[in-house]
């Protein structure tokens, strides 16, 4: 399953898009609450989660997403559960995903340490000894899928079907929303 972390101020399109392509592709998606069902976006969505991260299953989780939005990024930086199962998830080797300011989670972590990665542009100082790659839309390091903004939220959300579903799938979503870029 995937699991798309929601924190109050995640950046709606960061988290919306590539969830929808998943889903499109036949992933299992849970959009998780950090603090509840209803969450607020960074533009005032507001989005029904569908679980909490308390009600979440960690086992069934193969990728956990993290949006972006500063707001979102420190809802989970603040939550202790939250960094307990981005902990959990990277040493079981799950996929891991971030994207805009949300690899600076990864970074707090440790977890992209002389990785390639990439993040929003003015953040590179928060992303400790990442090898950032500056001006590249999606990097994929090991089992770790970074995205620089929400421009970058349709080819991270379809690196991300890539991932979990192969190439074939990816370019056959792709062609299904007619994604040009």
């Amino acid at each position: 399953m995937v699991a798309i972390l929601l924190g109050k101020g995640f950046e709606e399109s960061e988290a919306l898009v590539p969830a929808d392509l998943l889903r499109r592709a036949g992933a299992q998606v849970a959009l998780v609450g950090v603090d509840g069902l209803q969450v607020t976006g960074s533009h005032g969505i507001v989005v029904t989660a569908d679980t909490t991260l308390d009600q979440l299953d960690a086992d069934q989780v193969e990728l956990l997403m993290l949006p972006g939005g500063l707001g979102g990024v420190e809802t989970i930086l603040a939550s202790t559960r939250a960094l307990a199962l981005i902990q959990r998830c990277s040493d079981h080797g799950c996929w891991l995903a971030a994207i805009c300011a949300a690899p600076t989670i990864l970074a707090h972590l440790g977890i992209l340490d002389r990785r390639k990665a990439v993040c929003y542009p003015g953040m590179e100082d928060q992303m400790g000894s990442a090898v950032v790659q500056k001006g590249t839309p999606v990097v994929v390091d090991g089992h770790i899928v970074t995205g620089e903004a929400a421009g970058s939220s349709f080819p991270f959300g379809l690196k991300l079907v890539e991932v979990l579903k192969g190439a074939a799938v990816a370019a056959q979503v792709k062609e299904s929303v007619h994604y040009h870029g």
